[in-house]
């Protein structure tokens, strides 16, 4: 089932809270279409999206998944991503290939935390936006409470196109608004069905607020209809794509995903109403070029996410841009400069594969067996075209990974390689610093997952440490030591003898002045007094942490003509930068880490005083929005390493933060003493 034509095609990502129903509503669709036999059932643990083996023990969404329905001749690509934001990369993934954002609201819960923040990302991705309010057969459903809760986080503009018959267990279908007609489904089919005359005051009111919002798009229609005129009803079919395409209108459905009702109804209205490809304008290239979405052009694709398989292997998903995309092609990837030869083209459904014949600009197909395609990059006829990255956020949830046994070690690398390069919402670096392997994330259940699927896909036994903060050491005064080394074996034996001097150098790195005289130690023995203090300055004096800003001089000193070398000197210069800084009166640095905190007004206090209790400071406070403060602070690293999930749970989820390391700051005693105190004890350990 590849699309016959660019207008043809329809992609929708679904979007929204966890446990809003977005599985269950593309299940639906997809059992609606005659795609699965079955309605695939999250909760019971045969969703055919919710996949894999992490995701059915969750019974959540880890992962983006395709499900690609046919309705009325169109074939809508319906997107189906992740609703927590730990997995919010997924989500962003969805957006980059879609037209269309529906955002999925529980009739009992209304808008969420994460269905505000993800709004607020196709706001900025420049994608039409709509709602369906599920679950109205819950119990507590409310539509009208729930259209509230949309039009105070959303605005205006959001309005229905249909709207409940009953609710709770009397929940038994729609009114199509934009028809004006009734829909029950039963059985495998949506009944047209009287409008009750209780409700017909309602879906008279709707239809009037929405002849009123699409006529927006339109300025003779606007006129017309401020002039007292109605719309007629191919007038108002004719805006509504145009209103929507452009955001002026913000639809929303309403229905069950589990008892399928105002499912048919909401593809219809896609099919009908929802932008195609050609809307979303051309895809923006990291050269800033414009590619437009064409058939006419040579083959261009964005892969907009990968996928590791035990069997297939690495699975890529894409967007065609431009051209078509068929078997047989040879394409170059723009990262690599590699060619890549296209066996075959998929549709993909959850986990399955089948062959089609081609994918025109538009719309969306799977790739496999690809020697070097990764997520973010582009596959075109010339290799000459490169699209912008997925814009995510950054991950701020820094772990130190280690293997469980001298067995795994080997292992842990290449597969944590391979995990991140198909996710590009995790970061991988090995911090020369502090010896440690870390893994950025959004959140500790992303982490979570990661060690899971280590095991589970690889084989691997991975575990966490405690996160090395990268402290520095200095002093704070002038001081001077000796440093002597003689060493006599049955051979020639080994004598050096050096005098250093350090002295605070504050803001000015490490300097070394050679203020020897009368040739009393020779130049390369002094090279080797300035290689020795360097190498002690990386492993510390006195807690283990890397000596900053510090001036060395060497001003007096002895030597051998037969026992003295480089490496005594070394030794000796050890000796005596060790000792001259426990004279200088050292301290311990901590890294001060500056925050930019977004939080709703009714927060900011809770969080101001929040960072006082972790040692910081505020900087300032500005509104950047109605209701939402942004807050400038500084605070430890050490005590705001883990910020993100505090935040949230302070927060009830809706506080975003941006961090940075700016300075270096000095630690409180006690502080100084328990580190001091820990590196002692495992020096003496042996470690």
């Amino acid at each position: 089932m590849g699309a016959p034509s660019t207008d043809k095609v329809r992609n929708v990502v679904l979007l929204g809270h966890g446990d809003a129903g977005k599985t269950s509503l593309a299940e639906a669709m997809l059992f609606m279409a005659g795609q699965t036999k079955r309605l695939g059932s999250v909760a019971e643990g045969h969703s055919n999206l919710d996949y894999e083996s992490e995701e059915v023990r969750r019974k959540i969404t880890l992962n983006l998944a395709l499900a690609p329905v046919e309705h009325d001749g169109v074939k809508v690509n319906i997107i189906d991503t992740p609703g927590y934001v730990d997995f919010v990369g997924d989500a962003v993934a969805g957006m980059e290939a879609a037209e269309m954002a529906l955002f999925v609201v529980d009739a009992v819960a209304g808008p969420q935390v994460q269905t505000r923040a993800l709004w607020k990302l196709a706001t900025q991705m420049g994608i039409a936006k709509a709602v369906f309010i599920n679950r109205m057969d819950k119990e507590h459903a409310d539509f009208r409470a729930a259209m509230d809760g949309l039009a105070k986080a959303f605005g205006h503009r959001v309005g229905a196109v249909q709207i409940p018959l009953g609710a709770e267990e009397e929940f038994r279908g729609v009114i199509d608004i934009i028809r004006m007609k009734a829909y029950h489904h039963e059985g495998d089919r949506e009944q047209v069905v009287e409008i009750p005359a209780d409700l017909a005051p309602a879906a008279e009111a709707a239809r009037e607020q929405l002849c009123e919002l699409v006529a927006e798009a339109d300025d003779a229609l606007m006129e017309k209809y401020l002039e007292g005129e109605r719309l007629s009803q191919d007038e108002l079919e004719m805006l509504l794509d145009k209103a929507i395409a452009q955001s002026i209108f913000i639809p929303v459905f309403v229905g069950s995903a589990t008892t399928l009702q105002g499912v048919e109804d909401l593809m219809d209205d896609i099919v009908s109403f929802f932008p195609q490809p050609t809307a979303h304008g051309p895809l923006a290239t990291t050269d800033g070029k414009q590619v437009p979405f064409s058939v006419d052009g040579d083959v261009a694709v964005h892969v907009f996410k990968t996928l590791s398989d035990p069997y297939v292997g690495r699975i890529n998903f894409v967007k065609v841009v431009s051209g078509t995309l068929k078997p047989g092609q040879e394409l170059v990837n723009s990262r690599t400069g590699k060619k890549e030869r296209i066996a075959h083209v998929f549709r993909m459904t959850g986990k399955e594969t089948v062959d089609i014949d081609g994918a025109p600009a538009g719309d969306i197909a799977v790739l496999t067996k690809l020697a070097d395609t990764l997520t973010n990059d582009t596959l075109s006829a010339k290799g000459d075209i490169a699209f912008a990255p997925l814009p995510l956020p950054d991950p701020l949830y820094p772990v130190a990974i280690i293997a469980k046994t001298k067995a795994d070690e080997d292992k842990l690398g290449s597969a944590l390689k391979s995990i991140v390069e198909e996710d590009p919402s995790l970061v991988l670096k090995r911090d020369d610093e502090t010896h440690q392997t870390i893994i950025k994330a959004y959140g500790d259940a992303a982490i979570d997952v990661l060690i899971n699927r280590l095991h589970d896909r690889f084989h691997v036994e991975a575990e966490l440490e405690d996160l090395r903060v990268p402290y520095r050491e200095t002093i704070r005064k002038s001081a001077q030591a000796q440093g002597r080394h003689k060493k006599q074996t049955g051979g020639s034996g080994q004598f050096a003898d050096c005098w250093l001097r350090v002295e605070p150098n504050h803001g000015a790195g490490y300097e070394f002045v050679d203020e020897i005289v009368g040739g009393r130690i020779s130049k390369p023995f002094i090279v080797a007094i300035d290689k020795g203090v360097q190498d002690t300055m990386t492993s510390g004096a006195i807690a283990g942490y890397p000596v900053v800003d510090v001036k060395v001089a060497v001003y007096d000193g002895s030597m051998h003509a037969v026992d003295s070398n480089e490496m005594a000197f070394k030794t000796a210069a050890r000796i005596g930068f060790r000792a001259a800084v426990e004279k200088a009166d050292p301290v311990i640095l901590e890294p001060i880490a500056t925050l930019t905190i977004e939080v709703p007004d009714e927060h900011a206090g809770a969080v101001m005083g929040d960072i006082s209790s972790l040692r910081g400071r505020i900087l300032g406070m500005d509104s950047s929005e109605a209701g939402v403060q942004v807050i400038r602070a500084q605070a430890p690293y050490a005590e705001v390493v883990h910020y993100s999930p505090h935040l949230r749970s302070i927060t009830s989820g809706t506080g975003s933060f941006a961090l940075s390391i700016d300075n270096y700051e000095q630690v409180p005693g006690d502080i100084q003493k328990k580190l001091v105190e820990a590196f002692q004890k495992e020096r003496a350990e042996g470690h």
